[in-house]
């Protein structure tokens, strides 16, 4: 089963009715959950993408590696 993203105009009555259609012929909306910036700090700290460093010239040696 393919999956379409729309974006459209909520206040269009010819979009609006256009998905009601869609709807009627058997397409079921799928609702997509969004983190949030706190959840995806948690989870890096979880799974260990942290990094330290003592200074920025630490900092920048730490990249190049």
């Amino acid at each position: 089963m393919a999956t379409l993203t729309i974006n459209y105009d909520a206040h269009n009555t010819n979009i609006t009715r256009l998905l009601e259609v869609v709807m009627n012929l058997g397409a079921t909306p799928v609702n997509k959950t969004y983190k949030t910036g706190i959840d995806e700090a948690l989870e890096d700290v979880k799974n260990g993408r942290i990094y330290a460093a003592k200074d920025a010239k630490s900092l920048i040696q730490q990249c190049l590696q």
